[in-house]
């Protein structure tokens, strides 16, 4: 995680908190000449628009007293989406029976990426049920090779 990212977390969680919303993720990018920084909010049966803006509202101003950013950007106040982020102890916890993808920095049985379904989590491993070919099978992943996991949409 950034400097960046980690500062505004810190600044922009207790607005979140006293909204009852869960700060997912934060990500502060560059796409050709324009900053943007995204938040990612959830909360018990998901977000709407209007808790979007409530939540990008009371953040700017929070944002604007503090002024980490030197840089003028964006700020995008979004839902998670289905194919949330899982980050947190907590997101790996909650994703276990349910559809997760899964990209590593080195290979696991000659492939970088794994869709499948999250059988088990604990500090050191995952265990991922997946398809290969018309047979399942259990793969077990080294948490310290995930460089990052989401939930899956499967079809």
């Amino acid at each position: 995680m950034s400097k960046i990212t980690e500062q505004v977390e810190t600044i922009i969680q207790p607005v979140l908190n006293d909204l009852n919303f869960e700060l997912v993720e934060v990500e502060f990018t560059k796409e050709g000449k324009d900053h943007f920084l995204r938040v990612s909010i959830d909360k018990e049966g998901g977000v709407d628009l209007n808790d979007c803006a409530l939540a990008s509202e009371k953040i700017s101003e929070v944002m604007d007293a503090e002024d980490p950013i030197q840089e003028m950007y964006y700020l995008d106040v979004a839902s998670p989406g289905a194919e949330r982020p899982i980050k947190k102890e907590k997101d790996f916890q909650n994703a276990v029976t349910k559809p997760v993808f899964v990209s590593l920095y080195a290979p696991i049985e000659g492939s970088k990426e794994w869709l499948g379904i999250l059988q088990s989590v604990d500090e050191e491993l995952i265990v991922m049920e997946v398809k290969e070919k018309a047979k399942t099978k259990e793969i077990e992943i080294p948490r310290n090779k995930i460089a990052k996991a989401r939930h899956a949409v499967m079809i």
